[in-house]
């Protein structure tokens, strides 16, 4: 590798502080792509521990949170599309996941060759795999939180989001899931005095 060679990969994921999310509605708290990820990570996490814990997994809860990190990296090249718009048709649907195949690969561009198929592996992650359903899952979950915490806020911009997102979050019918939603969701309601 030549000594003066530049690669961009770290300055683009760096961006991921300027896309925010939940672009169509009127928000109370601004939520970047880059704070959603370290969420979803931590959350992730936790879902793949309680899995290994409560349910007899066998899931490498590392791994899911790497996973869950880079889970969202490639709106820095499409941005956040809303998920009404993300979901509308099938049509749409499909040509977003090229748009979002497209990003990565050309994210992946941005790294150095030796690094490139260990970077390949963290984008283009199986979602079908458990630590991908976890992944998805705790994105959900913390969609969710979202909801709970800008109607908290008084904001009630959310509350058909926040039914059809618990909705979704049902019918996963994942145990590790159920078991966040009855021992951790509740304190989200929470003020900071009634979390002490």
């Amino acid at each position: 590798m030549n000594r003066n060679e530049q690669y961009s990969f770290f300055a683009f994921l760096s961006r991921m502080k300027h896309i925010y999310r939940w672009s169509l509605m009127r928000n109370v708290n601004n939520e970047n792509i880059q704070e959603h990820s370290l969420q979803t990570a931590m959350i992730a996490h936790g879902l793949a521990m309680i899995k290994n814990k409560y349910f007899n997994g066998n899931v490498n809860s590392e791994k899911v949170a790497l996973i869950a990190i880079f889970h969202d990296c490639n709106e820095t090249i499409t941005g956040d599309l809303p998920t009404p718009i993300k979901y509308y048709n099938p049509d749409i649907q499909d040509a977003y996941k090229k748009l979002e195949d497209v990003s990565k690969q050309k994210l992946l561009s941005m790294l150095p060759d030796q690094l490139r198929e260990d970077y390949r592996g963290i984008l283009f992650f199986d979602e079908s795999s458990e630590e991908g359903k976890l992944v998805k899952a705790a994105d959900r979950l913390c969609a969710y939180i979202k909801c709970i915490e800008e109607k908290k806020a008084g904001n009630s911009e959310f509350e058909k989001a926040l039914h059809a997102t618990r909705k979704k979050i049902e019918a996963m019918d994942l145990p590790e899931v159920k078991f966040f939603m009855e021992h951790f969701m509740d304190s989200f309601s929470l003020t900071l005095d009634e979390l002490n």
